[in-house]
């Protein structure tokens, strides 16, 4: 497919890990025309500066949010601090389409942001036209949305493997286990005490127990599958990488049901997926199939225990838990096909 219209994009928050990769990607895209890179502290200092990486890249000088030209722009990535996103894309023009890399449209309820984030939504009628994002299981609804809620990155790991089983009936929705381990990006690129390399390197750590913020938005997305309210144990871990989110997640078969029944389910359900890959009977996915990648990848095995099953998946958390997701989201929202710009195969070892 030749692309001839190109798209005016921004990039508000260009200067975290989000925006980099958004960069790194949107660099190969022939649809896109890089207009708009907003930074907070690091407005006014060139790409090459912030990011040598992409030195060689002729992009904009980041500006501050209140100097930003939006009549430039027919689409933005927003990669801003979670809770300070409703307000700016509240005060966007009506006709922007918006691809939103923070939590602050991802659940439907503004009851239950309240609750987890600590504050009121700031922009409830906006919260009615997003549109959850998980590429994959929501194509129809992205291509005709304006606003995008991106889907976090341990959300994305959990619910690729579980919404088609539930769907189908084939697990139980009351005993749900997930265990997740992440690289430290995800933690973003501010300075944190708990991050520095000696809190991190040769460790490895649970945090947020019983308290994280993606369990609900996992929890939206299940039940939307199940039909009913679905609960699970989700616990994630920080491991001493730079990226990557493994998740190994236990389940209870239903009546009849087996984990090769639960390999063909998944098999079949994203037959012919470009980034969605169901591994062979025996296989295990490691963070490094995934590395630099839009890809996820399933694998199942039986539990030791009957009646009992184990699914495990991988994804790199920079690119399908956030910015490959944000640009596959951007592809449908525009009619290209979803793998521009995401073609790259994993970096290995």
């Amino acid at each position: 497919m030749t692309i001839t219209n190109k798209l005016r994009i921004g990039i508000l928050g260009a200067s975290g890990y989000t925006g980099a990769e958004l960069l790194r990607l949107l660099a190969r895209h022939p649809g896109v025309d890089l207009r708009l890179l907003t930074a907070d502290r690091q407005a006014g200092r060139p790409i090459a500066e912030i990011f040598p990486h992409l030195g060689a890249l002729h992009l904009p000088v980041p500006v501050k949010i209140e100097a930003a030209e939006w009549s430039d722009v027919d689409l933005v990535f927003c990669c801003l601090p979670h809770g300070t996103t409703q307000e700016v894309i509240a005060g966007l023009p009506a006709g922007l389409k918006i691809v939103d890399l923070s939590a602050d449209f991802r659940l439907a309820d503004p009851a239950s942001y309240a609750e987890w984030y600590g504050h009121e939504h700031r922009a409830p009628a906006l919260q009615k036209e997003a549109v959850y994002g998980l590429t994959e299981l929501a194509r129809g609804a992205i291509a005709k949305a304006r606003l995008v809620a991106n889907p976090g990155c341990y959300p994305t790991s959990a619910q690729l493997p579980l919404m088609p089983l539930l769907e189908a009936g084939a697990i139980a929705s009351e005993v749900i286990i997930i265990d997740s381990k992440s690289g430290v990006t995800g933690a973003g690129r501010d300075a944190k005490q708990q991050n520095l390399y000696a809190e991190v390197t040769e460790g490895i750590h649970a945090y947020a127990i019983a308290s994280h913020r993606h369990a609900p938005e996992i929890e939206q997305g299940l039940a939307q599958a199940a039909g009913r309210t679905v609960t699970v144990n989700f616990t994630p871990h920080l491991m001493p990488m730079s990226r990557g989110i493994l998740s190994t997640i236990y389940v209870r078969l239903a009546d009849g049901a087996t984990s090769d029944g639960l390999r063909e389910a998944l098999a079949r359900r994203y037959a012919g997926e470009a980034f969605v890959r169901v591994l062979a009977a025996g296989q295990a996915p490691a963070t490094r199939h995934v590395r630099g990648s839009n890809l996820c990848l399933i694998s199942v095995f039986a539990d030791r225990v009957p009646g009992r099953a184990i699914l495990v998946s991988v994804i790199d958390n920079l690119v399908k838990g956030a910015s490959g997701q944000a640009v596959q989201n951007m592809n449908v929202m525009a009619g290209w096909p979803e793998t521009t710009a995401l073609e790259q195969p994993p970096l290995f070892p």
